[in-house]
Formats: structure tokens, sequence, C-alpha cells
């Protein structure tokens, strides 16, 4: 039997997925949370071989709750399933060290097989969004122009993000100029959008 933890902030989602899985004989969901913050002690409580996570959560997204998990339980597989299959997020997903990731319209059938896949150490990607990965090629922007234009993306001025991350206003200008070039974008906010739309923030 394998052990699933599924982690998913909208309850409705996160229970008629548990009802889906259920259903197979050898999968058994003993855990469900609704925030990325909640994943590794709930794993690490139920003994969760699995974990299904979302990207969008209060507390951690699911990237930053697979690298969690990688860090602290590394025997726990991690497979993003996500209503937001942009390219980018696969790669930092993988990065991350997630074992899959796809989309919460795949069918019941395939997504048991998916988990059943990630438990047993391959790696599992959505075709489409892997072709589109390829295409698009990895995120072209830094770590810190990451934060910045995530800043950015609600409208801060370039003051109030060199006070939020301690830098000079010429530093940030600097890393949000090299950010708009990037991203082929003429505003920091329109290089934020398309960072966003691209899966790179």
């Amino acid at each position: 039997m394998i052990r699933l933890l599924l982690a998913d902030d909208q309850a409705l989602v996160r229970g008629a997925l548990a009802a889906l899985l259920d259903l197979e004989p050898d999968l058994e969901v003993v855990a469900q949370v609704g925030r990325g913050d909640e994943v590794v002690e709930a794993a690490r409580a139920t003994g969760a071989e699995v974990c299904l996570l979302d990207i969008e959560m209060p507390g951690m997204t699911g990237i930053d709750a697979a690298a969690a998990l990688r860090t602290a339980l590394p025997g726990v597989r991690s497979l993003v399933v996500t209503t937001f299959g942009r390219p980018g997020y696969v790669r930092r997903a993988i990065d991350a060290g997630a074992s899959g990731f796809v989309v919460k319209d795949t069918p019941a059938r395939q997504l048991a097989d998916a988990v059943r896949r990630v438990h047993s150490g391959l790696r599992v990607i959505d075709p489409d969004l892997a072709a589109e990965s390829l295409m698009d090629g990895s995120s072209p922007l830094t770590e810190r122009e990451r934060e910045l234009l995530t800043l950015a993306l609600d409208g801060a001025t370039v003051s109030a993000i060199a006070a939020r991350v301690h830098l000079s206003e010429g530093t940030v200008r600097n890393h949000l100029s090299a950010a708009i070039g990037k991203t082929g974008a003429s505003t920091r906010s329109e290089a934020a959008r398309i960072a966003l739309d691209r899966g790179w923030l």
C-alpha cells in the first residue's frame, strides 16, 4: 500500500483527489493539509511515502515544500499536481526535488499511475508541459532578479523595493533593468507579468 499526503489549499479539490485515489486498491490517503508549511510535519507524522503538492498554497509554495521534503525526509517523493501548467514551473519543481509534475485535469487513472511511478523512483512529467519547457528553456533570471520582480508584481516603487531588500535604489534599478531586457518587456511591471506567465516567479 502506497501512503499518500495531499496538499492543496482548496478543500473541495483536496477531497475530490482523496476520494479518487482512495478507490485504487494499492493507494491510501493518510494525510491532507491546506498549507505548504504543514507538509513536512504531516508527512513525518503519518509516514507518507508520496506527497501530492499544489503550487499555490499559503505558508509555502508546493515547489518550496518539495525542496523542504527533499531536505527533511529524503526518502519521501513529491509529485506536483497543479492547475498552473506553466513550463517554467516544471524546471523549478524538478530542481527543487519533485519527482513529477502533472496538471489537475489529468484523468484519475493516469494520476494514480503517476503516483505509482513516482513511488517506484521514476520521474513523471506531463508530456505537453515537458515539450513546452524544452522549447522555452530554463529561466534566464537570477535569484535576485526573481526576488525583485516578485516584489514589483504588487506595483511597489523602486524605493520601497530597495528598502525591503536592503539594497540601494541604483542596484535595484540595475537588477530590474536586466530582468526587463531578459524578458523583452518595456517596464518592470510588464517584465514581472511575463516572468509570472512563464513560471519563472
